[in-house]
């Protein structure tokens, strides 16, 4: 996994703080100093949460969970929605829609709502309506599309939230914090680290100090995915060697023949008794049947 890079992130503004007078005293560990009534963030415990939640956001990717990304802030929408899409997530950079999480099985009904709208399109069903509810139908489409169309592909609950500037997605940290979903966020000096649950210090306002932790956090869900995509090939090899193996043996000449001769051989060797050996080895014993038998015919007369 790529390291952050100290240098890149004093160059990208990362360290630059909100005002002091606007300041959350929950940030005081993470502030350097003050320097003309702006906080400088200490940027070598920023490189350490970075990497911390670049790992553990890793290792939700490789067992094959979503992670949410929530940006809707002018600065971080577009830098967000490049990135995440590359590797496949679902992110919100247009308004938070209340009860997204709390209120779930709603949000899925308008997602298939868009489904059913686009097979309407498809099936000649639009040929049969007025043009006014054809133009009011899609109207609601293109609005659903912008608040929704990014969370299609999202079918439960995602494994973790990641949060540009959790002061103004608070909806979004109070209702992941409700549902017991891992928070990962960046915290500028202005905002309570103890809201969530990975707090990465930097600056939320500045769109090359997001862009250089976005990108490292979805190089790091990207090896994430890779090393899952391998493990399912070496799980999927090794059942398929398993199968080979515990294939049916085939029969052969020695099945039927060959086995037989073969315990014939194995019977230890001694004088083989034949029906006329016997008689002759046991002839007095035969002759004195038949004599007794003699007798015994005499005694009943």
């Amino acid at each position: 996994m790529s390291k952050t890079n100290f240098n890149e992130l004093l160059e990208a503004g990362a360290h630059f703080g909100h005002l002091k007078r606007k300041w959350n005293p929950a940030m005081a560990p993470y502030i350097f100093t003050e320097k003309n009534g702006i906080h400088i963030i200490d940027l070598n415990k920023t490189v350490a949460k970075i990497d911390e939640a670049a790992a553990a956001l890793k290792q939700i990717a490789r067992s094959g969970k979503k992670i949410l990304f929530v940006a809707t802030k002018k600065q971080a929408k577009d830098v967000v929605a490049e990135k995440i899409k590359n590797i496949n997530m679902p992110y919100v950079t247009e308004r938070w829609p209340g009860g997204m999480l709390t209120n779930f099985a709603t949000i899925r009904k308008a997602v298939r709502k868009m489904a059913t709208i686009d097979k309407m399109g498809t099936d000649g069903t639009f040929d049969n309506i007025s043009k006014k509810e054809k133009l009011q139908i899609s109207r609601q489409r293109a609005k659903m599309e912008i608040q929704l169309g990014s969370i299609v592909d999202l079918t439960r609950l995602p494994a973790a939230l990641f949060i540009v500037d959790i002061s103004k997605e608070h909806i979004a940290v109070a209702e992941a914090k409700r549902l017991n979903i891992p928070t990962f966020g960046i915290v500028d000096t202005n905002s309570d680290p103890n809201l969530i649950d990975y707090a990465i210090p930097a600056n939320d306002d500045a769109t090359t100090s997001i862009a250089l932790i976005i990108n490292t956090i979805s190089k790091a869900i990207e090896e994430g995915l890779s090393e899952r995509k391998v493990d399912k090939e070496a799980a999927a090899l090794e059942e398929k060697e398993g199968k080979t193996d515990s294939k049916p043996r085939t029969m052969s000449e020695a099945d039927f023949g060959g086995g037989d001769s073969e315990k014939r051989s194995r019977r230890p060797a001694g004088p083989r008794k034949t029906i006329g050996a016997k008689n002759n080895t046991q002839g007095g014993g035969s002759g004195h049947q038949k004599g007794g038998n003699s007798n015994y015919t005499k005694k009943s007369h």
